[in-house]
């Protein structure tokens, strides 16, 4: 296996799917990975995160430990939640329905936590 494509599509905040997501990949950075925000999971994608009253780890923190990794929002899902005008952390990258479908099938694996 040559590539993997994990899919967010919980809110990073209040369970742990994101905080799963965002290490598996970083234990499978030997790989071309890509984590793939989608519906709730595009809150991931917000600049300017402190979690520090939730008590939990600030996950954009590891977004940035990892530069291998790539992150991709899918933009719908941005705009179907009003964040098109909000920051984004500048690693994360907005792509169209048809890009990030191209994605997700040119992956080797698909991994939904």
């Amino acid at each position: 296996m040559r590539s993997v494509f994990y899919l967010l599509d919980v809110a990073p905040y209040g369970c742990e799917k994101a905080y799963g997501v965002l290490n598996a990949a970083a234990v499978s950075i030997k790989m071309e990975v890509t984590i793939g925000l989608y519906a709730d999971g595009v809150y991931l994608a917000l600049a300017g995160q402190d979690s520090m009253a939730l008590g939990a780890p600030n996950l954009s923190d590891i977004i940035y430990a990892y530069p291998e990794i790539r992150i991709i929002a899918h933009e719908p899902s941005l705009a179907e939640r009003g964040l098109m005008n909000q920051g984004l952390i500048e690693r994360v990258e907005l792509v169209d329905e048809d890009i990030f479908m191209e994605q997700i099938l040119a992956a080797d694996c698909l991994i939904l936590l």
